[in-house]
């Protein structure tokens, strides 16, 4: 068992020893800590906020469907995979943060600038981790991007494993469907979402190599 134990988290263990992976470490969780603080306060004041509502022809399509436990057990499945298969890959552990953080500052950005109400008859996704770790409310204005669909495609773009890779696009996809089913979104929120985390995986990786770091590769491995 100590054999087993030491062989998994070998690479973490040996990169912590590293005094720039340390450092960048605790500051990526710093900044994930700050980002997350403001995005906390940042939803509630747009939740407070009118704007305006999207002709949708898609959504016309169909009534809305509640498939919000569906969609958290894609979602959180695919956050715990990542978590215990890139600790044996902990440089791309570090970027899936950082990329991560990139991604709801853009997010902040788009819904300063987009002020939408939500779809009329939307059925409200309620997220445990937002609502347990921010004021308790149930959000409906936090619409363009769509941030459920936008993190799992970060985990596919950054993982080096081909079958996780697959596996987080497919959910990516299943997550995008639910939430239009759901009403949760508009169209236009789900189709941008992919673009913004190619835009945050693509900015990491630019910072990283202007600041002298390596890049890890997401080139597909088993």
């Amino acid at each position: 068992m100590k054999h087993v134990t030491t062989s998994f988290f070998g690479p973490f263990g040996q990169a912590w020893k590293t005094r720039s992976w340390k450092f960048q470490s605790l500051f990526t969780a710093l900044s994930i800590a700050v980002i997350l603080a403001i995005l906390t306060r940042f939803l509630d004041a747009i939740e407070g906020r009118s704007g305006v509502v999207l002709a949708d022809p898609v959504l016309h399509l169909f009534p809305p469907v509640d498939l919000t436990w569906v969609t958290f057990l894609i979602i959180y499945s695919c956050v715990l995979t990542c978590v215990f298969t890139l600790i044996r890959s902990p440089q791309h552990l570090l970027l899936a943060l950082q990329a991560y953080g990139a991604m709801v500052v853009f997010r902040m950005v788009a819904m300063a600038i987009t002020p939408l109400d939500p779809p009329p008859d939307m059925l409200a996704l309620k997220d445990p981790f937002v609502e347990f770790f921010g004021t308790g409310r149930t959000l409906t204005r936090d619409l363009f991007f769509s941030g459920h669909t936008a993190t799992i495609f970060v985990l596919s773009l950054v993982s080096p494993y081909r079958f996780a890779k697959r596996m987080y696009a497919l959910s990516t996809a299943l997550v995008a469907i639910c939430v239009l089913l759901q009403h949760v979104h508009y169209t236009v929120d789900v189709l941008a979402a992919p673009f913004f985390a190619y835009g945050s995986v693509q900015l990491v990786h630019w910072v990283r190599a202007m600041v002298g770091l390596p890049v890890p590769s997401s080139s597909s491995s088993e």
